[in-house]
């Protein structure tokens, strides 16, 4: 007897957990590999550029177009709360008060990067199969630049958790830097999507989310905690279809309403139990459904090659603008690599970022692809490189915090388990 989409849905979502958890835990993949990048990886692995190629009965079956569309819903409300929780973090505030150091530290960390993806970029126009039917030449070269200089904030404070230095004064300033690059990344982002025809209508939602948020940000300072919580997610909803139809994107909506909103009105334990639990309960579909749009049409050898080309973008592009930042700023030898390293963490912001340039079809399944690639490759190097640097350099942590107990500096030398 023939399965039931519901019950072909449960199989896709026990191939969605079960495989990437049983690569993490018996692989051991923690150290360059964590658990959200196995997602990712295996989301491609599942897909129709790999397994869906090798096996397309088995994809046509499993993921059938009934199954897809249910997917894909979870993943958008998914990854609206995990963008959402993301602004809510920010801290500007401390951004401020550290302007000078901040300033110039993060805008030559999203500034150099820029300049080597947008030249990566330019050579990709040379061929064919690269920029998507509704892009002109400045939005690909700046949209694809962009996702060269991009830091995945909440995937940076999961790995300075696991080094051990989040509550420690660098991971205090790294944040900081990552939290202004942030806010430049999706200011950016709002302008390679404008859209001259609707102008109108996007000036309008932007105006009306100013009026709005003026009486939001009072009716939650008013409301229990409790409440908040639940009128936060209504105001996540409402700001994701706002933008969504004012022709920006429901992921920018999505950052508008978190970045508005204050971290001082949660609880900090429930918003990090929030991001965990969205991380663990329905990010892997995200992800999932991200593999699903790879695609290997131009070659896969191109593929590869543009995914390098990319990657050499970005991590040259971060190290030099790092370096140069440490010269301005007279930094200890060493600690622009320990931070540049850092900033180069991409896995699920550059992700979020590219499946918003491929909906809107200014880059191709190809380059997405590539830039895929490219998120996976530059985040799997980061605790590699980086947890040596502070096991020989230790010293750096804890150089404006204070004393240190041996017991937490021993605990810096350790990637976690």
């Amino acid at each position: 007897m023939a399965m039931n989409t519901t019950e072909i849905f449960l199989l896709a979502m026990m191939l969605i957990f079960t495989i990437p958890y049983i690569v993490w835990r018996f692989g051991r993949t923690d150290y360059y590999a964590p658990l959200v990048v196995v997602q990712i990886i295996c989301g491609i692995l599942l897909g129709p550029g790999a397994l869906g190629a090798v096996y397309p009965d088995y994809y046509q079956f499993v993921f059938n177009p009934q199954v897809i569309l249910t997917l894909s819903g979870i993943a958008w409300w998914a990854v609206m709360l995990f963008v959402m929780i993301a602004g809510i973090e920010l801290d500007i505030g401390k951004a401020w008060e550290h302007r000078r150091e901040t300033g110039i530290t993060a805008g030559l960390a999203l500034g150099v990067p820029l300049v080597f993806g947008g030249i990566a970029a330019a050579g990709m126009l040379g061929y064919a199969g690269w920029i998507g039917s509704k892009a002109a030449t400045w939005q690909f070269i700046a949209g694809v630049g962009m996702a060269c200089a991009v830091t995945a904030l909440p995937i940076l404070i999961l790995l300075m958790e696991k080094l051990e230095i989040l509550r420690q004064p660098i991971g205090q300033r790294i944040l900081r830097y990552a939290s202004v690059d942030d806010i430049a990344i999706w200011g950016v982002l709002a302008l390679i999507l404008l859209d001259w025809e609707r102008v109108g209508r996007q000036a309008g939602f932007l105006v009306g989310f100013g009026v709005v948020t003026f009486g939001f940000r009072r009716l939650m300072a008013a409301l229990k905690e409790g409440d908040r919580w639940y009128v936060a997610l209504i105001w996540l909803a409402v700001c994701g279809f706002g933008a969504d139809w004012a022709g920006l994107h429901y992921m920018v909506g999505a950052f508008l309403a978190g970045v508005v909103m204050d971290a001082a009105w949660f609880d900090q334990t429930k918003m990090d139990n929030l991001r965990a639990n969205v991380l663990l309960v329905v990010m892997p579909v995200f992800f999932l459904s991200t593999g699903l749009r790879t695609n290997w049409g131009v070659g896969g050898s191109a593929v590869f090659i543009a995914a390098a080309a990319l990657l050499f973008a970005s991590v040259s592009g971060k190290l030099i603008g790092l370096r140069i930042a440490g010269k301005v700023l007279k930094w200890a030898p060493g600690e622009a690599s320990i931070i540049g390293w850092l900033l180069q963490t991409k896995a699920l912001i550059m992700i979020i970022f590219a499946n918003i340039l491929l909906d809107k079809q200014i880059i191709t399944n190809e380059t997405f692809t590539a830039l895929l690639l490219m998120a996976v490759g530059s985040t799997m190097l980061t605790v590699p490189v980086v947890h040596p640097k502070l096991r020989r350099m230790r010293e750096i942590i804890f150089r404006s915090g204070g004393a240190a107990t041996d017991a937490a500096t021993s605990q810096a030398q350790r990637p976690g388990p």
